[in-house]
């Protein structure tokens, strides 16, 4: 009869090639759904990258301002002294009592980073006799042309860099700190003579990190008065 045979059709269920179909078509939605959230959590993992980058940077920065509002002023001592290579800082320490600290920032060249080098910073343990702030002050000295395991302990890597330019402010203009109208010519100068009024920080950030090419930062000496470098 052909009620019989409708309940009999109904009761075959499915064929082989229908479930076939059903399981390829499964298979190719658990494919797509799978990019899809590998393309999400690339590029996720992309913007954190870039984010921690950025705020490094950030923190590198602030860092750098912190050391120069913090320079020591030490009788026959400098609190600044910058060769071309290292800018050593005499600043105070954290922690009022501590003494102070020996500071070196400087750029390392090295091929294999992007960019070809990084921006690193270095730092002595507090300091309170005169010959423990020598011995850091030459330290900071070693670190920054080759660079021993003990002064590596006190390194810290900034961020990459194609490179940097440091310039001060003296005398109503910016010029280079390495030049005759920058440096002092007398020797015995006290360390307040010879700490500019200004330093223009220029960093030349490579095409691979978020922020891409140069990069230009000036401090003005707190002390100074309002009418300060322009």
């Amino acid at each position: 009869m052909p009620a019989q045979r409708s309940l009999r059709w109904r009761a075959r269920g499915f064929t082989l090639v229908e479930v076939l179909v059903a399981i390829s078509v499964m298979a190719l939605m658990a494919l797509m759904a799978w990019r899809g959230i590998d393309s999400m959590l690339r590029t996720q993992t992309g913007l954190q990258t870039r984010a921690d980058q950025i705020r490094t940077l950030q923190a590198g920065l602030a860092q750098w301002q912190t050391d120069l509002n913090q320079l020591a002023e030490l009788t026959g001592k400098p609190s600044w002294d910058w060769d071309g290579k290292v800018l050593r800082l005499t600043r105070r320490a954290v922690q009022p009592g501590d003494g102070v600290l020996v500071v070196g920032w400087t750029w390392r060249n090295d091929p294999g980073r992007p960019g070809g080098g990084d921006w690193q910073r270095w730092q002595s343990t507090p300091v309170q006799t005169h010959q423990a702030w020598a011995s850091a002050w030459q330290a900071a000295q070693v670190w920054s042309q080759s660079p021993t395991a003990d002064t590596l302990t006190g390194q810290v890597q900034i961020h990459p860099l194609s490179g940097w330019q440091l310039f001060v402010h003296r005398g109503g203009s910016w010029t280079n700190p390495l030049s005759s109208d920058a440096v002092s010519l007398n020797n015995t100068a006290t360390p307040s003579a010879t700490t500019p009024d200004g330093v223009r920080l220029v960093l030349q950030l490579p095409a691979t990190t978020p922020v891409v090419g140069p990069l230009t930062l000036d401090w003005i000496r707190p002390s100074l008065s309002s009418g300060g470098p322009g």
